[in-house]
């Protein structure tokens, strides 16, 4: 049994995979501590990992001695000799304090290449047997773009092996990442967490020609190199005077991104390529859709940033093709899918919560920890927005059973998208006006006859009864809080906010 772990910087997590390459388990500290994006792991979230198992090894997501010597390099000094952050001190207490470990051995932790670990949680989740995989975050030890040769090697005995080529990389402080997050402060959001607003905010740029400029400025396209380190932010007056509000900023940060992305893919990728995209620039769902059309293919594993690390550690120590069935992998909520139930809350209220079955192992709520809504009615976004006490301009998300994708969406070359990971044009916005987005796009999740069995149900009985093949999706919690994890969770949600969730 491997364990798989990721702490210490940003939204830990845990992954266990056994000798046959099942993930048993995958989950977010989060959704265990209430704390967002937490960067420690706890006690709740390691116990019910291994509750699937005890380990037999541990695998850790990055080299922390090579991480060492650049955040000395960048004026980290009481990072750089804090050891309390070493993975065995980081591990070591919640593995022995249930007794995991007999008492006579030791922990034996083998650590693994941030971006190699990103990799390696993309390529040994896909389906391909060779692909290009470009991982591009806003930090590792040092890089912060590689791009990787993956294949499999053939073994006289077993599964072939996972193999693994740097063919090209940046490094610090030269950062999309950074950059975005950077802008991100600008703006007034938080860095490292709400990126995925600046994204949303940046349809809403009237003058992203003036701002595209004006961020194209601060880097050389061709070498990816930026003219300051963004680390710390961007200068409080560089936008100053420009006449641009902080929606063009955005739209012009998410241009930028966009072209440095295309040229990435540009250089390395053909059209017969199979890619592998990780990393958390990944989650720029605005940005794939544009990629998409570089490649044979595109894969994204649903949690591709350092949570979904802790899969690439264990991914690498088990070394060959893992079973991937799917991000239903976190904390289980026992019983049978609440369709009636969801079905008769929106029909009453035309808004409802569920968190049944497993959590989503990834920042997008695929159908179990869950805010369903009615997608007709522009009092509908308004609605959720205020339960989850969001901004008004923030998007949402449909669900649709897979076969009407394509009625409802412009779609070019995929006929399925079931992570939520790309955004597609509603050809029909007057009529779904809750799931369509400023610039006319949504974020689609599609449903097939062999994905999710409930949430397949409940959209089958909701278009039965209603018409309409999708629903609003969203995840079940408050900006800045964690998603609903188990039952307790999903009662203190129902009570404080007043909206019913069917478990």
């Amino acid at each position: 049994m491997i364990l798989g772990l990721s702490a210490g910087f940003h939204d830990a997590g845990a992954t266990v995979v056994d000798r046959k390459g099942n993930i048993l388990f995958a989950g977010h500290s989060e959704r265990y501590s209430g704390i967002k994006n937490d960067k420690n792991l706890n006690q709740e979230l390691i116990d019910d990992a291994m509750s699937y198992g005890r380990p037999t090894s541990v695998a850790w997501y990055e080299n922390t001695w090579l991480k060492r010597t650049r955040q000395i390099y960048s004026g980290e000094w009481r990072k750089a000799i804090d050891f309390s952050t070493l993975p065995k001190n980081l591990v070591y207490p919640y593995i022995k304090q249930r007794g995991l470990l007999p008492k006579t051995q030791k922990l034996s932790i083998k650590s693994y290449g941030h971006h190699k670990c990103h990799a390696a949680a993309g390529f040994q989740t896909s389906p391909y047997s060779n692909a290009i995989s470009i991982v591009v975050d806003a930090i590792g030890e040092w890089d912060t773009i590689s791009v990787w040769e993956c294949s499999y090697k053939p073994t006289y005995l077993g599964k072939p092996t996972a193999q693994y080529k740097k063919i090209w990389h940046q490094i610090y402080p030269h950062s999309i990442g950074l950059y975005y997050s950077a802008i991100t402060k600008y703006i007034g959001l938080k860095p490292m967490e709400d990126e995925y607003i600046t994204m949303g905010m940046a349809a809403y740029g009237k003058a992203y020609h003036q701002s595209y400029e004006k961020n194209l400025m601060l880097v050389d396209p061709d070498k990816i190199e930026f003219v300051d380190n963004f680390h710390t932010g961007i200068e409080e007056d560089y936008f100053v005077g420009s006449g641009l509000d902080r929606f063009d900023v955005a739209a012009g940060a998410q241009k930028v991104v966009e072209q440095l992305l295309r040229g990435l893919f540009e250089r390395f990728v053909t059209r017969q390529t199979n890619v592998v995209f990780m990393g958390g620039v990944a989650l720029n769902c605005v940005a794939n859709a544009m990629l998409e059309g570089f490649c044979k293919d595109l894969w994204i594993m649903p949690n591709p940033g350092d949570c979904g690390s802790s899969l690439g550690a264990a991914a690498l120590q088990y070394g060959k093709k893992l079973r991937w069935e799917g991000p239903y992998l976190g904390h289980n909520i026992s019983g049978e899918y609440p369709v009636d139930a969801i079905i008769g809350g929106l029909m009453s209220d035309k808004i409802v919560g569920v968190a049944s079955g497993r959590a989503e192992f990834g920042p997008r709520a695929l159908g179990n920890r869950s805010l369903l809504a009615d997608p007709h009615g522009i009092e509908i976004k308004d609605k959720v927005n205020s339960i989850k006490k969001r901004q008004k301009f923030r998007p949402f998300a449909p669900m649709i059973l897979e076969e009407h994708f394509t009625d409802e969406f412009i779609v070019f070359k995929k006929d399925k998208e079931p992570y939520m990971q790309s955004v597609y044009k509603c050809k029909n916005p007057e009529l779904y006006p809750a799931i369509v987005h400023e610039d006319g796009t949504s974020r689609v999740q599609t449903v097939g006859k062999d994905d999710h069995p409930g949430v397949r149900a409940l959209l089958e009985k909701w278009y039965f009864m209603t018409g309409c093949p999708m629903l609003l999706n969203t995840s079940l919690n408050i900006k800045g809080q964690p998603m609903v994890n188990n039952r307790a969770d999903a009662d203190a949600f129902e009570k404080r906010y007043g909206v019913k969730v069917c478990s």
